[in-house]
């Protein structure tokens, strides 16, 4: 099953012009075992040529390619898997659309509700920060080390810290009880 692969570093690309040399050095360099793809404003013909260079990378690489947001990009270019927000679509809704052979994380910031519904709705993996602060989303909510722990022991899909993590300080989610930590700035800085 592909979940049982929701370990190690998480990258998450950064939201500007695609750098494939960039993205392909980080994922050789601190061995990224997911990437997600994350473009908020490029229209769809762009996005799709972006995403399938990204998914080419990603399968020489034995990387999971998860997109996020956007399911019909996620089936048209045959990624591993889609990450949605609170705001998306629901964990529920997304299985219905993709079925089983895809991999859905879920954004569930602190919350030990939002966590045990996004397991009961078949989310394969759930995402908890920010862990630290994070210069990329600096109103985001505040996700304490022991809220991860408590949520750990009350679930048993992966954790997925996010939230101003870098390779220094990333010992600390992994200790609270994360599985996978994504990264941003500390894997794609230019």
């Amino acid at each position: 099953m592909l979940n049982q692969r929701i370990q190690g570093l998480y990258g998450v690309t950064p939201d500007k012009d695609l750098n494939i040399g960039l993205i392909e050095n980080a994922i050789k360099k601190h061995n990224i075992k997911i990437l997600q793809y994350r473009r908020k404003t490029l229209n769809i013909k762009n996005k799709i040529d972006e995403a399938k260079k990204l998914l080419n990378l990603c399968l020489e690489h034995n990387t999971l390619f998860i997109v996020n947001d956007d399911v019909n990009l996620c089936e048209k270019v045959g990624a591993h898997g889609i990450h949605i927000g609170q705001e998306d679509m629901s964990a529920k809704s997304a299985r219905e659309t993709l079925g089983n052979k895809f991999i859905i994380g879920v954004t569930c910031h602190n919350s030990l509700k939002l966590s045990l519904e996004a397991e009961k709705n078949g989310a394969d993996y759930i995402t908890l920060g920010a862990i630290f602060k994070s210069k990329n989303k600096p109103n985001a909510i505040h996700c304490p080390l022991s809220k991860v722990e408590e949520i750990k022991q009350n679930i048993s899909i992966p954790i997925i810290g996010i939230g101003g993590i870098n390779l220094e300080n990333q010992h600390h989610a992994y200790q609270a009880g994360c599985s996978s930590v994504a990264m941003i700035d500390g894997l794609f800085r230019e």
